[in-house]
C-alpha cells in the first residue's frame, strides 16, 4: 500500500533533498547564534539591573595582559647550573634527591 506524500518531500529528487538539508543546517546554526545573542543580551540587562556585570554573575575573571611573566629562579642545582626551580609548584626531581641526603637543606641550593 502506497503512503501519501508528507509535506511534499516525496516529490523532491535526491539532489533537491540534499540541497534542502544543507539549507536547514545553515538555518539551524544561524537561529542558534541569534537566540544565544538574545539570551546573552537579556542576561546582561538583568545583571545591570542588579548593579552587576554578566561576568560577575557567571564567575568569569578578566585576565590582565594575557599570560603571566616567568618567575625568577630561587634554587639552583650546583652540579648542573641549568637546572633551576622558582620555588613554586612541585619540587624538581634533582632537588628531591639532594634533600634526601643528611645535612642538606633548601638553603644550600638558594641562589
Amino acid at each position: 500500500m502506497a503512503r501519501a506524500p508528507q509535506n511534499g518531500l516525496d516529490e523532491l529528487g535526491l539532489k533537491e533533498l540534499i540541497d534542502l538539508q544543507e539549507r536547514v543546517k545553515v538555518a539551524i546554526v544561524e537561529r542558534q547564534q541569534t537566540e544565544r545573542a538574545e539570551i546573552k543580551s537579556k542576561m546582561a540587562a538583568l545583571a545591570a539591573e542588579a548593579g552587576m556585570s554578566l561576568d560577575e554573575i557567571l564567575g568569569l575573571r578578566k585576565t590582565r595582559g594575557g599570560s603571566k611573566a616567568p618567575v625568577a629562579p630561587k634554587f639552583r642545582n650546583p652540579e648542573n647550573p641549568e637546572e633551576t626551580w622558582s620555588g613554586r609548584g612541585r619540587k624538581p626531581n634533582w632537588l628531591v634527591e639532594k634533600l634526601k641526603k643528611r645535612g642538606v637543606s633548601m638553603e644550600d641550593f638558594a641562589i
